[in-house]
């Protein structure tokens, strides 16, 4: 679409964010100039509201963000009223603004999320805008994802349109995936807790397909990244990610058992992992000699004061654990909201 199209009259942006994670997201996004969050009263679980005068390009650039949506508010009673001239002729204009932030992407599809997306209604605004657009119709995902509610008084219909093809934490060095693969924009955060240092020597302890390594590469220097993990076919992903997020040789991978790894003991300053849930991953019974053991080995390679984060959703058994040891010291929980789960980020400190 051409970038001639006039401005459309956006209300505010919001920021789709992992529940759990909202201050974490809202430090980031205040550190770009022009940018102001609303107000407290008017933020929501999941996603960080805001204003915004700047370079709408600047806005594709978050790394523990979801998705970012303009959002514009329609004084309508219902959704059917947004196939009338003025406020269809808006809702293209604000479509047409997401699809000029992305010249380089083939837009091809549209799709349309909202309670009654089924409806006659819904699938006949999504048929127009698609022959309008020169789109074609799409189930539930689509290069042009459009999201419909009304807003919290009901005085008003807001339609959502990501700025992007697809979400900012599909991040395009992404190459190779394992099953249940860490969301990015959750590493993202784990790294920011982890009080990273340009002087760290950093393990990932069942690295994957790499996403926490290469989210701590993109994040803050360090002195050295080492990944390890038993799947040599995760080691092959993780490689052909690194290389597709252009690293160079800074990212070293080790087929390596977390429970004895070949290191140096008090050695690393940053430890992370994504231990197994005991769903796509192992089992709860394997999980309950696994987890102390990979503790302990940690324990004997980190350095005093060195931090280990650590995502799961076998909270209970974590917990656990980590009353039955010393070496970890608890500085920090948070639970998270992923794919329905609600698993928890602890860090730990080196004690």
């Amino acid at each position: 679409m051409s970038s001639k199209n006039p401005s459309p009259k956006i209300d505010y942006y919001e920021a789709e964010i992992a529940a759990g994670l909202e201050d974490i997201a809202s430090h980031e996004l205040i550190q770009l100039r022009g940018l102001q969050l609303l107000s407290a009263k008017k933020q929501v679980p999941g996603a960080v509201k805001f204003v915004y005068e700047g370079n709408l390009q600047k806005l594709l650039l978050f790394k523990t963000v979801t998705a970012i949506y303009s959002v514009q508010q329609h004084p309508v009673p219902r959704p059917k009223a947004l196939l009338g001239h003025q406020y269809f002729h808006a809702l293209v204009q604000q479509i047409q603004a997401a699809i000029a932030l992305n010249p380089a992407y083939p837009i091809k599809t549209l799709a349309i999320n909202a309670a009654g997306s089924d409806s006659s209604v819904m699938l006949r605004l999504k048929q127009e805008l698609a022959t309008h657009l020169g789109l074609q119709p799409a189930e539930d995902v689509g290069d042009c994802l459009i999201r419909m509610r009304q807003n919290p008084a009901k005085t008003a219909w807001e339609t959502l349109v990501r700025l992007s093809p697809r979400p900012l934490s599909t991040r395009p060095w992404r190459v190779h995936d394992m099953p249940g693969a860490l969301n990015a924009a959750v590493a993202h955060a784990m790294i920011v807790l982890s009080h990273p240092s340009p002087t760290d020597i950093c393990l990932n302890i069942g690295c994957g397909s790499g996403t926490i390594l290469i989210e701590r590469w993109r994040h803050t220097a360090a002195k050295q990244y080492i990944g390890c993990d038993l799947d040599i076919t995760a080691l092959q992903f993780a490689q052909a990610n690194s290389a597709a997020a252009k690293t160079g040789s800074s990212l070293q991978f080790l087929l390596a058992d977390g429970r004895t790894l070949p290191l140096p003991t008090a050695n690393v300053d940053r430890l992370y992992a994504d231990l197994p849930f005991g769903q796509l991953v192992g089992s709860h019974d394997e999980n309950r000699t696994l987890y102390p053991a990979i503790l302990a080995e940690a324990a004997r390679v980190a350095k005093l004061g060195a931090t280990f984060t650590i995502i799961t959703h076998e909270v209970h058994l974590m917990e656990e654990v980590l009353v039955n040891q010393s070496a970890w010291q608890t500085e920090h929980i948070r639970m998270v909201t992923l794919r329905g789960l609600h698993p928890r980020i602890f860090v730990l400190v080196r004690a």
